[in-house]
């Protein structure tokens, strides 16, 4: 295991989250396998009152700032993008409408993986298990954590290629431990989970393996990593619940602008 917990147990949390009847959230400290610790935030959704959404920003905005103007309660960063100008990578559609921006190399695109989303559907799954062209939102991300509810991400066989292909990347994603994001689907419930990270003795992050077995533990059958590192954002009740850090030990002035989101929002009538 990556992650030893001090205190209680993912699973009983998760046990808490699905039976809870509105959105419930978890802060707790966790103590990794080297003796290390890191803030780790989970907030849980139940997937019968839940319609969540893509927002495209044509110009970066702050996660936090962007649902507090709109008075958006939930949210969290969504997939990666380029600078100069920014632009998504990666697959992104909207409205069964593709989006211009940037694809992954053609060797990893159908390997990696994508949130898609239907007014009556949410899964995630390989980009080339997914329709090529769908309906509704379609989010792509990655690599994939978990899946049949085993952690399947192996940084050795770099089966998607994130280590081979960082170069459209600032560095290697998939190395060390950093503030990172992720999103899953449990039994009834989708979790969002972050963790701060690159605070010397106080917050050390997460490893991608150690993402991993957290969005397992947490009940996750399937999950996936969203964009991270100083891009690293959740808010809950309109608040921003991680802190940001761009650089180790060097606080962000405020969230960072990112390129796309994952709205939270309930459905009509709930």
């Amino acid at each position: 295991m990556a992650l030893t917990i001090p205190s209680r147990d993912w699973r009983n949390l998760a046990g808490r989250l699905c039976l809870d009847a509105a959105v419930a959230y978890s802060l707790r400290r966790d103590q990794l396998s080297d003796g290390e610790e890191t803030t780790v935030y989970v907030v849980g959704h139940p997937l019968a009152d839940l319609r969540p959404r893509v927002c495209l920003f044509r110009q970066p905005r702050r996660l936090d700032w962007y649902c507090a103007k709109n008075r958006i309660d939930e949210a969290v960063v969504g997939g990666f993008y380029r600078r100069d100008p920014f632009r998504p990578l990666g697959d992104l559609w909207l409205d069964g409408r593709p989006i211009d921006g940037e694809p992954f190399p053609e060797q990893n695109r159908h390997l990696r993986p994508a949130l898609h989303m239907t007014d009556g559907e949410l899964r995630i799954a390989p980009r080339g298990e997914l329709p090529e062209e769908p309906e509704g939102d379609l989010l792509q991300a990655g690599p994939l954590l978990v899946r049949d509810g085993d952690v399947v991400f192996d940084p050795d066989a770099d089966s998607e290629g994130f280590s081979a292909g960082c170069e459209q990347f600032d560095s290697d994603i998939t190395e060390g431990r950093h503030p990172r994001a992720a999103v899953g689907i449990g039994d009834s419930t989708l979790y969002v989970l972050v963790c701060d990270g690159r605070r010397s003795r106080v917050d050390a992050g997460l490893t991608m393996t150690e993402l991993a077995h957290a969005m397992r533990d947490v009940g996750c059958h399937v999950a996936m990593n969203l964009d991270g590192g100083g891009s690293t954002t959740l808010v809950h009740c309109r608040h921003l619940l991680n802190r940001p850090y761009s650089e180790q030990d060097q606080a962000a002035p405020a969230s960072r602008p990112i390129v796309t989101a994952l709205l939270l929002e309930a459905r009509a009538g709930v």
